[in-house]
C-alpha cells in the first residue's frame, strides 16, 4: 500500500488554483502548516483530513492516495456487474455485502449504484431509487479513482437526473441536467421533460429545436463515416443504404420551398450514392443522383440559409449559424466530393451532366 498525501494535497490544490496562504485560510490554518504537509514534514490530524477531503470534493481514500488492490475487491465488482446483467434478484443485497468491506472504492460504489438504479427502474421502488441517489452522490466524490474514460461526473449526473425523474421530482432532475448540460447535451431530455411532465411547451420547444439540429449533425457523420467504412470494405450496396437513410431523414425534415443548412451535405451524399451505383452497375441510379445533387446544389446557391431555424420543426432556435468545410457554394461540395472519390466514370458522368445546362 502506497500513501501519498504530500503529493495529493498539492496536486488537489494545484488543481483548484490555490496558493498555500489560500488553503490554509481556508482551513483556518497557518501557511506554515500547510507547506509542512506538502513537503511531507508533517501531517494533518484525523479531523483536518476529513475538512481537506470535503474542500476538495473527495474522499480521504482518494486524498491519500490508498487504492485497495485485491482479487476479492474485483470478484466482488464482477459479481455486481453480472448481477446487472441477469438482472438478478439478489443483486441488491450483493451490493450492501461488497459496500460493507469496500465503502470507498469508487467501482464497487458505482457498481451498485447503477445496480440499484436499475432495479428501482424495474420495480418503481422508491426506497431503491433513493438508494441509487445516495451512491451515485458518493460515487462522484470517489471519481479519482476511476479508470473508465465512458464513465465521468456528466455520465453520473445524467443517471441521477433520471432517478430523481422516477422520483416524481421533475424539477430537481431538470437542474441537474440544465446545470451539467455542455454543448446541449441532454437538450432532448430536457426538452422531453418540459414538454411532457412540467407542462412548459414554449421552453420545451426550444431546447427540442436545438436538439433536432445536433441529432441531425451527428447523423450527417455517422452516414459519412459508415459509407466510408463500407466503400473501404467495397460492400457499395450497403453503402448506398446507410446514403439513403440519410436522405430520406432530411428530406423529411426541408421546408417546402426553403433551402437549410443541411442541404449542402445531402448534395454530398447524393454524389456518394452515385458512386456506389455506378460500382453496383447502374449508371441509370447513378444519373438520377448526380441530377437530383445539381438540383438541389443550384437550388441552395440561388438562397443560401445556414440558419438553424431553417430546418423544419426546429424554428424555435435562437441565432444558431452552422458552418461546414465542404465549401463556400453547394457547387463547391459537388466538385469537392467527386474529386475525392477518383472514380473516372463519375467524373465524366458530373461533367457531362454540369455542361447540360
Amino acid at each position: 500500500m502506497k500513501i501519498d498525501l504530500a503529493g495529493n494535497i498539492r496536486s488537489f490544490r494545484k488543481a483548484r488554483a490555490l496558493t498555500q496562504q489560500q488553503l490554509a485560510d481556508a482551513l483556518g490554518v497557518t501557511v506554515g502548516a500547510v507547506y509542512k504537509w506538502e513537503a511531507g514534514l508533517s501531517a494533518p490530524d484525523l479531523s483536518l483530513l476529513v475538512e481537506i477531503a470535503d474542500l476538495f470534493d473527495t474522499s480521504v481514500d482518494v486524498l491519500l492516495g490508498y487504492n485497495v488492490k485485491s482479487n476479492r475487491q474485483a470478484d466482488a465488482a464482477a459479481r455486481l456487474r453480472e448481477c446487472m446483467k441477469n438482472r438478478d434478484t439478489d443483486g441488491p443485497a450483493e451490493a450492501e455485502k461488497a459496500l460493507l468491506r469496500y465503502p470507498n472504492c469508487f467501482e464497487i460504489v458505482y457498481q451498485s449504484a447503477m445496480l440499484y438504479y436499475l432495479f428501482g427502474l424495474m420495480s418503481g421502488e422508491r426506497p431503491q431509487l433513493r438508494r441509487s441517489i445516495e451512491l451515485m452522490e458518493r460515487a462522484i466524490l470517489l471519481l479519482g479513482q476511476n479508470t473508465d474514460p465512458k464513465i465521468g461526473e456528466l455520465s453520473i449526473t445524467y443517471d441521477l437526473a433520471g432517478a430523481y425523474s422516477e422520483l416524481g421530482e421533475e424539477e430537481k432532475a431538470l437542474e441537474l441536467l440544465k446545470s451539467n448540460n455542455p454543448r446541449g447535451i441532454n437538450d432532448d431530455v430536457i426538452g422531453q421533460s418540459l414538454a411532457a411532465s412540467c407542462n412548459r411547451p414554449e421552453e420545451a420547444a426550444e431546447y427540442l429545436s436545438t436538439a433536432l439540429v445536433s441529432v441531425s449533425a451527428a447523423l450527417v457523420r455517422i452516414a459519412s463515416g459508415f459509407a466510408n467504412v463500407y466503400f473501404k470494405r467495397e460492400d457499395y450496396t450497403s453503402g448506398a443504404s446507410i446514403l439513403r437513410l440519410a436522405l430520406d431523414f432530411f428530406a423529411g425534415l426541408k421546408a417546402e420551398g426553403k433551402s437549410n443548412l443541411f442541404d449542402k451535405p445531402c448534395v454530398s451524399f447524393l454524389i456518394c450514392l452515385a458512386y456506389a451505383q455506378i460500382k453496383l452497375g447502374d449508371p441509370a441510379g447513378a444519373r438520377s443522383s448526380l441530377l437530383a445533387a445539381k438540383k438541389l446544389a443550384e437550388e441552395f446557391d440561388r438562397d443560401p440559409d445556414y440558419s438553424a431555424g431553417s430546418l423544419r420543426f426546429a424554428s424555435a432556435v435562437k441565432q444558431q449559424v452552422a458552418f461546414d468545410s465542404l465549401g463556400s457554394t453547394a457547387a463547391e461540395t459537388v466538385l469537392k466530393t467527386v474529386s475525392s472519390l477518383e472514380n473516372e466514370a463519375l467524373s465524366r458522368m458530373w461533367e457531362e451532366i454540369a455542361n447540360e445546362g
